[in-house]
Formats: structure tokens, C-alpha cells, sequence
């Protein structure tokens, strides 16, 4: 059966509504008045066999930084509703791409508690139409939510583009694993703890 999640959170600040399926076909439909944002999430769905629809409208006239968290925070909630009490799942993943002359590695944890490492080694302040600084905040907005441990970091490269774009594919595939299940291990939580 297919695991899925829609939320729908409305601030002063920003409308957001999404829906996930965990065992999708990498089928998006995604919109958040940020051209370069809409463009990773949609190679994040399409390379971690995810469906996301996602619409995000919020106060860009003002600064881009509450469209771009809160859709981070909404995402941390539909993976974690999703996911549900996480029984059978691989639980952590990781993934090492390079993207033309740029290499990255992500590591996801899915074991409850938050806690973020970034280092994405941009050196502008736009990548795109995406103000670059806001990727940390993003990403800190998905770990909280999600309760996950999240690293990611940029080994070495020159595009900033293609910086982010190894970390939201790396991301995908991690993801992609740390959210599978183990059909041997299906009624057990992944903790000697028993409990995520």
C-alpha cells in the first residue's frame, strides 16, 4: 500500500499545500514563485521516485526567506506524516554524486531527532533566481520536520549551480533508500531503543 501525506499550512506570511507519495514515479507538480527552487525540487522528486505536488504562495515581495523555509517545514511534515511510525524502513541513506566537475555527498538519518550540517560551498548570493543563503534554511526547516539528521556537503566544484543541484540529487537518493522498507525487518522499528 502506498504510503501518503498532504498538508496544507497558511501563515500571514505563506499558503503552502503539498502532497506526497512515497512509492511514486518521480511525477511533480510544483510552484513556489521561485524559478531555480521549483527547478531542484522537481529533480529531487524525479531522482528519488517520489510524487510531489506542491503550491506555494507567499510575501517574495518582501524577501524570499519565508517561501523557501516554510516550504522546507512542509516538506519535514509530509515526509514524517508519510512515513508514519517508521516501522520496516532502512531508516538512514547515503548518497556521493558528481555533477559534472563538482562533487557531493548527502546523509540522511530518519531516527527522530533533528540535526542539520551544511556546507554547499556557494560563493554567490543568487544561484538562478534563488538567493543562495536560504538553502540552510530550507534544509533546517525539512530536518526539524521531518526528525531527521541531515548532511550534506560540496566536496569541491565551480558552478554553483551545479553545487546545489549535486546536493538536491544526493538528497533524492538518500532519501530514496533511508524511506524504503526491509521486508524482513517490516514490523520492527529500526532502533534498538524501540522507539523513533
Amino acid at each position: 500500500m502506498a504510503r501518503t501525506a498532504q498538508i496544507q499550512r497558511d501563515t500571514k506570511e505563506t499558503q503552502i499545500s503539498g502532497s506526497l507519495t512515497l512509492e511514486g514515479l518521480g511525477q511533480y507538480e510544483i510552484s513556489t514563485g521561485i524559478r531555480f527552487f521549483d527547478h531542484m525540487l522537481e529533480l529531487f522528486t524525479k531522482h528519488g521516485g517520489f510524487d510531489l505536488q506542491l503550491k506555494a504562495t507567499g510575501d517574495l515581495d518582501v524577501d524570499q526567506h519565508h517561501t523557501v523555509e516554510d516550504v522546507g517545514i512542509v516538506i519535514g511534515q509530509l515526509f514524517a506524516k508519510a512515513l508514519g511510525d517508521r516501522k520496516g524502513i532502512n531508516r538512514a541513506g547515503y548518497f556521493v554524486l558528481p555533477m559534472y566537475e563538482t562533487l557531493a555527498v548527502v546523509a540522511v538519518d530518519l531516527g527522530g531527532r533533528p540535526a542539520l550540517v551544511y556546507k554547499d560551498l556557494v560563493k554567490t548570493r543568487l544561484v538562478g533566481d534563488l538567493q543562495s543563503e536560504l538553502m540552510h534554511d530550507f534544509f533546517d526547516g525539512f530536518t526539524v520536520h521531518a526528525g531527521a539528521n541531515f548532511h550534506a556537503k560540496v566536496l569541491y566544484g565551480r558552478s554553483n549551480h551545479h553545487k546545489l543541484e549535486a546536493i538536491f540529487k544526493c538528497w533524492a537518493r538518500a532519501m530514496r533508500y533511508a524511506c524504503s522498507t526491509d521486508e524482513r525487518l517490516k514490523d520492527q522499528l529500526p532502533s534498538t531503543k524501540g522507539l523513533l
